[in-house]
């Protein structure tokens, strides 16, 4: 059931939505959370279609804001608000609110918003491009719990993710984060099989892709070694090597798929280690809303201090990648450092 409205308020989005249940016979709302979509008109689609799909594990209600910008500045004073209200088969599993802002209206996004919140329920506000350099002080960003960025759709990636690292406040991620929630679970639990430290480690991947940055500070904070980022046609993740005293221990994917996992001293196996869509990212994303101090440890520890020797000793392997390795894991990892991964949208989807 969809029901458009034009040149509304708030207060007549939220009737038309009571309305909408009585019509369909669900006048109980069971959804879980907010889910607040900040994108232009070019990308809203596909960012709905993932948060859609998304809504299947999660049921929530969808709010896509498009922020209509005019060109000439008459228009530039007239405030609209243009709303398209779905539910029922129109909505999945919840309910989704397309708004579009128009004039002065668009620098007060907040408002339209806030009367639109579930009640008691918690708040994901997700910019699948042209994310604000400090998600925390938007506007739009301090009504939620969580702030889901991706620094993919950037065109700057690796100078996004130095802006992300001076911004970040609990609460804050990102998908090229999300996206490697598979390759830390299994480099976790590699290194859970061997008794042996880890001397040097060499991450190999798309240039300028912040997802093989972010694995790569992650291990680099985590085993305190030399990391050295390699580049490589791709696509995404292509390959890590860890130099342990007992032997190499590599995971390698070729084609974006299938990976192969060696570890000195034992048969060489294949392991699923595909290419995740952004819809089952975003899922992975709403499982959990407490900070992910994980993520922060890694993006603070820098992209320029990779490819430099590592101060200090490497420590235990094994333990250190267990204590952070993602929850669900095969590796045993302590509940209080359990963390996990993501994957992308829009242009994410290329990845």
């Amino acid at each position: 059931m969809k029901t458009d409205l034009t040149d509304t308020t708030a207060s007549k989005i939220n009737k038309a939505l009571v309305l909408g249940r009585r019509a369909i016979g669900t006048p109980a709302i069971g959804m879980v959370l907010t889910l607040v979509i900040v994108t232009d008109e070019e990308n809203a689609y596909d960012a709905l279609k993932a948060a859609s799909d998304a809504a299947h594990e999660h049921p929530s209600r969808t709010l896509v804001v498009i922020k209509r910008v005019s060109r000439s500045p008459r228009d530039r004073t007239r405030s609209r608000l243009d709303a398209e209200v779905r539910l029922g088969a129109d909505a999945g599993t919840g309910e989704t609110i397309v708004l579009r802002l128009h004039g002065d209206v668009v620098d007060h996004a907040q408002s339209v918003v806030l009367p639109l919140l579930l009640p008691d329920a918690p708040v994901v506000v997700w910019w699948p491009v042209n994310a604000p350099l400090d998600p925390a002080k938007d506007p739009l960003g301090a009504l939620a719990q969580r702030r889901v960025t991706d620094t993919y759709a950037c065109e700057e990636p690796v100078r996004e993710l130095v802006a992300r690292a001076d911004a970040y406040a609990p609460g804050d991620t990102d998908l090229s984060w999300t996206r490697i929630t598979p390759w830390r679970s299994m480099l976790a639990a590699a290194l859970d099989q061997v008794d042996c430290e880890v001397q040097a480690v060499e991450v190999e991947g798309e240039e300028f892709n912040p997802s093989c940055e972010l694995l790569a500070m992650w291990l680099a904070d985590r085993l305190d070694v030399p990391v050295k980022r390699s580049a490589s046609n791709g696509p995404g993740l292509t390959a890590v090597r860890m130099d342990t005293d007992c032997g190499p221990v590599v995971l390698d994917r070729a084609d974006g798929t299938l990976a192969n996992l060696s570890i000195q001293g034992q048969p060489a196996r294949a392991v699923a280690l595909k290419r995740r869509e952004t819809a089952e990212l975003i899922a992975e994303e709403l499982r959990r809303l407490d900070p992910d101090d994980t993520y922060a440890s890694a993006l603070r520890y820098g992209v320029n201090r990779l490819n430099a020797p590592a101060k200090g000793d490497s420590g235990d392997g094994a333990g250190a990648l267990a204590a952070a390795a993602p929850v669900g894991s095969a590796a045993k990892a302590p509940a209080k450092d359990a963390t996990r991964e993501k994957a992308p949208v829009t242009k994410a989807a290329a990845k």
